[in-house]
């Protein structure tokens, strides 16, 4: 005969079973409330995370763009300045230049300044004067060695100026390819988007790297290489006017100098042609009074041997009348004419003689 089988273990109630069944339903009813909850909160978060993350990644490309601009605007300023830099440089260059060129043609001057001193060396005795001559190209001397000095000094100035001038572009440079550099990563990072192929997590980005500085300073480098520049740039501006002006004075010195010294030389050689007009007159005339004198000495000379005949004459006269015999030789009056004439003609000769003497 079968037995009724009992599963053995603890029995539960109606209403046990009721309760538990409420239980459950109360539970499911509170975790899909929970859940329904957290799905509200969630689609809040995602909403709230979207547009947060939106408005964080239009704000940071924003600033990138306003970073960008401003890099920009430096990097054209300091290219505008760089620019500016290799101009006033390569005029400066120019005007040192023309500096070192007027020193060259200074030392021409100066050399031919001591030529001329030299060659006047070489005049011989009363020649040998300090006259303006000699005084204007003394001064000549001096005038080129002081404009050489200045100017020389002009070019001293020149390269300091321009080693200043390549310190401040080499600076504006470095400055200028740092910001070239900077825009081309800001321009990277503005190219970014969550489809670039080389996005990934980095090892602490938030990090401040060694060397970070300050908007300020970064500004304030910035301002002050330019404004460095520039400053060299207006002290460039004026050294090369002041070298043009020194180039133009010296020459105006200069050539104020070689006029004065070209006017006491050609007075001087008006002098000279003047003294040696004279001279060559004089030499003419003394020329033909010598041969006058020495005409006139030989005539002295022929007077003298006709005088000289006559008083032989004379001579032989009174010689051959001391021959008269007895009463007739008697002082007459042609004795005393012969004597007369004897002592006339001695006179004569020795007049003539004298004359002659004095004529040689």
């Amino acid at each position: 005969m079968a037995s009724l089988s009992v599963k053995p273990g603890q029995r539960f109630t109606l209403p046990d079973w009721k309760n538990n069944s409420l239980l459950i339903s109360a539970d499911a009813e509170q975790q899909r409330y929970n859940s329904h909850h957290i799905r509200q909160e969630g689609r809040v978060l995602r909403n709230d995370t979207g547009n947060q993350a939106k408005w964080d990644e239009h704000n940071s490309r924003t600033q990138l763009k306003d970073r960008i601009t401003t890099v920009d605007n430096w990097r054209e300023a300091l290219a505008k300045c760089l620019t500016d830099l290799d101009l006033e440089i390569e005029a400066l260059g120019k005007v040192k230049e023309a500096a070192e060129n007027a020193i060259q043609a200074k030392n021409l001057c100066l050399d031919v300044a001591i030529e001329c001193l030299t060659f006047r060396e070489s005049r011989r005795d009363i020649d040998v004067v300090r006259d303006p001559v000699e005084e204007e190209l003394h001064k000549e001397v001096k005038v080129i060695e002081k404009t050489k000095k200045e100017l020389q000094q002009r070019v001293d100035d020149a390269f300091r100026q321009l080693c200043l001038l390549k310190e401040a572009r080499q600076q504006l440079s470095c400055d200028h390819r740092h910001k070239v550099e900077a825009l081309e990563l800001d321009r990277q990072c503005v190219s970014f988007n969550p489809t670039s192929g080389n996005i990934s997590f980095k090892v602490n980005p938030t990090r401040i790297p060694d060397g970070t500085t300050a908007l300020s300073e970064w500004e304030l480098n910035s301002r002050c290489n330019k404004e460095r520049a520039e400053a060299e740039m207006r002290a460039s501006v004026d050294l090369r006017g002041a070298i043009t002006l020194a180039i133009a004075q010296t020459n105006n010195e200069l050539d104020a100098q070689r006029i004065a010294t070209e006017f006491a030389l050609r007075k001087r050689m008006r002098d000279m042609e003047a003294a040696l007009s004279e001279l060559r007159w004089q030499e003419k005339n003394t020329l033909e009074e010598i041969a006058e004198m020495e005409e006139e000495i030989r005539q002295l000379e022929e007077d003298i041997k006709k005088r000289t005949l006559d008083l032989k004459v004379a001579h032989t006269r009174l010689e051959t009348r001391t021959y008269r015999p007895h009463i007739e030789l008697c002082r007459d009056q042609a004795q005393f004419g012969l004597t007369d004439e004897v002592q006339q003609l001695e006179g004569m000769i020795r007049a003539l003689q004298q004359k002659r003497t004095e004529s040689q």
